[in-house]
């Protein structure tokens, strides 16, 4: 692909993810909030026949190789997990092909996390392990789901009612400091990059930075990490700005030439966290024509160990 595409790519798979968010509130009006439920799903399913529902996080590959050291043969994706150990007793997973398919996901963005304690040592390996246990999970549950790389990927599955698998890389510290081994990953598929874990890198400030009791290194992104964003605007890969400190929110979002996602936060306004959302930022983050992704962990939406549908709402 040459120049022009690469950066279409970034902003169309925003636009067509920020569609669907856009596309629900018309719909929804048609239903009156006292129809009855059967009335309310119907309208639902007819959205989600119509506009893919892309979900941008997804931590199942390091459940798999915590759980099982990678090990597919080990795993039935297509069981109900909430019946089988370890997987049931974990609070930390929520993830079977079945509960998927009922929730009509039409793409999943899965994480290749890799954990900060592995930063400055092995990182690169195991990011490079987890895009393999990603790839090897989709390739073993096709034709129910199928890897994604484009726009024009995500529509013809849904279309074939199949489900995307797409992968995002968790944390720059998973870079080893190289934009080459950012282009391999590129190239191995990955399109988007979470610029920090919880933890700082070496070119950016993580959301440990706006926490108590921590200290801030950089005060944002240094001008290495500017290269950063600007080569993944020019490959196509797209930003997110989960996990981040502020300083660094409102420098890539000064620098970056294509639309940034927030994969999994909420609301700061609603939830004074230092892993969600600031009014300051969001109102960037429309100028960017970005996107934020709400993340439905309780003690991030509502500061509480409880939450419902409509805090999420």
């Amino acid at each position: 692909w040459d120049l022009p595409s690469r950066q279409w790519l970034a902003v169309t798979s925003i636009l067509l993810i920020a569609g669907a968010a856009g596309v629900a509130v018309p719909l929804a009006l048609k239903v009156s909030s006292g129809a009855p439920l059967a009335e309310r799903l119907q309208v639902a399913t007819q959205l989600l026949d119509t506009v893919p529902l892309i979900d941008g996080h997804n931590d199942l590959p390091w459940n798999i190789r915590k759980f099982l050291h990678n090990q597919l043969n080990d795993f039935r994706f297509d069981d109900d997990l909430k019946t089988i150990l370890p997987w049931s007793k974990s609070a930390w997973s929520h993830t079977d092909l079945q509960r998927l398919k009922r929730g009509r996901l039409a793409a999943q963005f899965w994480a290749a996390y890799v954990p900060c304690e592995a930063q400055h040592k092995d990182a690169v390996q195991i990011t490079l392990e987890q895009i393999d246990v990603i790839k090897r999970l989709t390739e073993r549950y096709s034709p129910h789901l199928t890897s994604c790389a484009s726009v024009f990927d995500i529509v013809q599955a849904h279309k074939n009612r199949q489900m995307c698998s797409l992968i995002g890389v968790e944390g720059g510290h998973s870079l080893g400091g190289s934009l080459g081994v950012l282009r391999i990953y590129y190239a191995l598929g990955v399109r988007y990059m979470t610029l920090t874990s919880t933890c700082h890198t070496p070119w950016a400030d993580s959301s440990n930075a706006d926490a108590p009791k921590y200290d801030i290194r950089h005060g944002g992104l240094t001008a290495y990490g500017k290269t950063i964003v600007r080569e993944m605007n020019r490959l196509g890969m797209i930003v997110d700005l989960s996990k981040s400190s502020v300083g660094t929110m409102k420098d890539v979002l000064a620098t970056s030439q294509a639309p940034v996602i927030f994969s999994h936060s909420s609301a700061h306004a609603l939830c004074n966290s230092s892993r969600n959302v600031q009014d300051e930022v969001l109102e960037l983050v429309t100028k960017n024509r970005g996107l934020v992704m709400v993340n439905f962990y309780n003690k991030f939406l509502r500061c509480s160990d409880n939450a419902s549908v409509q805090d999420a709402v």
